[in-house]
C-alpha cells in the first residue's frame, strides 16, 4: 500500500466541523427564544397559578394574563417595596372598552369585573381606579381575588403598553 493510500478519511474532520456548527446554530436559536419567553414564578395569592410561561410582545387579549411592572405610587412601594416584582393579572378590559363604576363595583361594557375594598390590609384608604374609555394600548387588569391589587385601585390604574412584560399562559 503506497503511503498516499494510507492518508485519514476527510469524514471525522466534516462531522465535527458540521457538529460545531449544528451546536453554534441551536445556541443562537435557545438564544432568540429566550428574549422572548420567560418562565414566571408567581408568589402573590391573586392568581390560582404559582408558575406562567411569558410571552413578550404578543398582543394582550381580552381574558389573557398579562404581566406588567407595576407604578411606583407611594402605596404600592410602602406593600411591595421599592422594587416590587412583575404584577401578573388578567385583562379585563381592552382598548374602546368602557369602564364604569357604581358603589366601588366595577364593570367592563356593562358586566361586572371586580370590587374595590375602601381600605387596604394595613388600613390605608383606597382611591378608586379609572373609568371611562380605555385608552389605546392601554388596558384595564383585575384579579378575582379580594385582595387583588389591580386596577381597579387608583394606585395601579391602566396598564399601559410601556410596562407590559408579555402575555402570560398558566403551566402549573
Amino acid at each position: 500500500m503506497r503511503a498516499a493510500d494510507r492518508r485519514p478519511s476527510a469524514w471525522p474532520r466534516l462531522a465535527l466541523w458540521g457538529g460545531v456548527g449544528a451546536v453554534a446554530l441551536a445556541l443562537s436559536s435557545l438564544s432568540a427564544f429566550a428574549r422572548d419567553h420567560a418562565l414566571m414564578i408567581n408568589a402573590s395569592p391573586s392568581l390560582p397559578y404559582w408558575a406562567v410561561w411569558l410571552t413578550r410582545g404578543a398582543e394582550p387579549q381580552r381574558g389573557d394574563i398579562i404581566l406588567f411592572d407595576p407604578p411606583a405610587t407611594p402605596l404600592l412601594v410602602k406593600h411591595f417595596g421599592s422594587e416590587p416584582k412583575p404584577f401578573g393579572k388578567r385583562v379585563s378590559g381592552v382598548p374602546g372598552d368602557i369602564v364604569t363604576e357604581r358603589n366601588r363595583a366595577f364593570f367592563v361594557n356593562g358586566r361586572l369585573v371586580a370590587k374595590a375594598k375602601p381600605r387596604s390590609r394595613l388600613g390605608e384608604p383606597l382611591a378608586l381606579g379609572p373609568s371611562g374609555t380605555v385608552p389605546r394600548g392601554c388596558y384595564f387588569v383585575t384579579t378575582e381575588h379580594k385582595d387583588g391589587f389591580d386596577s381597579r385601585y387608583a394606585a395601579i390604574g391602566w396598564i399601559c403598553a410601556p410596562r407590559i412584560l408579555g402575555v402570560g399562559r398558566p403551566i402549573l
